[in-house]
């Protein structure tokens, strides 16, 4: 073998060597990139399923409420139906002034509408009290619970390239390893190729600082 060829295979080895010192030194910071992302969305992912069982929570106290004012509600008009069916209209009118405002206008609705339904608790304008604010809390609860499956799945989406990146430095390191030239090219370029993979699908990724 020539001095000519001895120096080219040596200067390929140091190019060969420059550039595998790159990729691991790069791969490494990346994958450090991609632990640090992964537990950042799983923070938002255990903060967004926190909140999602509060107002959970919240919204089971409104409706609580609400089966309350449904419940009152039902027994004085069943108590103002027997005074009606009497014919004790004193006493139904009494009755009648002790109805909560929300039932009072459904009743009023009803009355005017010649009493079409079996009772004022059928029509659309009886909202009792909390059962608005129940399916506020409780569409709230769907968001963030949501919200909680989409964090999640973006930390797992980190944690994969975590793996996609720890298969570069693997590639890399035995491309330093292998005793024929062409094998060390093949196994660093097929390295190169991982992360340049790695690198086009972590830019996609939402990044949370």
């Amino acid at each position: 073998m020539t001095n000519e060829a001895v120096g080219a295979g040596k200067r390929a080895r140091e190019v060969r060597d420059i550039v595998a010192v790159f990729v691991l030194s790069v791969t490494a910071v990346l994958t450090a990139w991609c632990g640090f992302e992964a537990s950042k969305w799983g923070g938002e992912m255990s903060i967004a399923f926190s909140e999602a069982s509060s107002s959970r929570i919240q919204a089971g106290n409104y409706e609580g409420e609400s089966r309350d004012a449904r419940q009152f509600d039902l027994t004085i008009y069943s108590e103002w139906i027997k005074a009606d069916l009497s014919g004790d209209t004193q006493l139904a009118d009494y009755i009648q002034t002790r109805f909560l405002p929300d039932f009072a206008v459904a009743f009023d609705a009803w009355d005017a509408d010649g009493r079409q339904e079996n009772s004022p608790l059928a029509r659309p304008e009886y909202v009792p009290d909390g059962t608005v604010e129940a399916d506020e809390w409780n569409t709230r609860a769907d968001a963030k619970f949501a919200e909680a499956l989409v964090n999640n799945q973006r930390g797992d989406d980190y944690s994969l390239l975590t793996v996609l990146f720890a298969l570069v430095l693997f590639l890399t390191a035995m491309s330093q390893r292998a005793t024929a030239s062409w094998a060390n090219w093949t196994l660093l370029g097929l390295a190169l190729a991982a992360a340049l993979v790695g690198i086009g699908v972590g830019i996609t990724f939402p990044i949370k600082i």
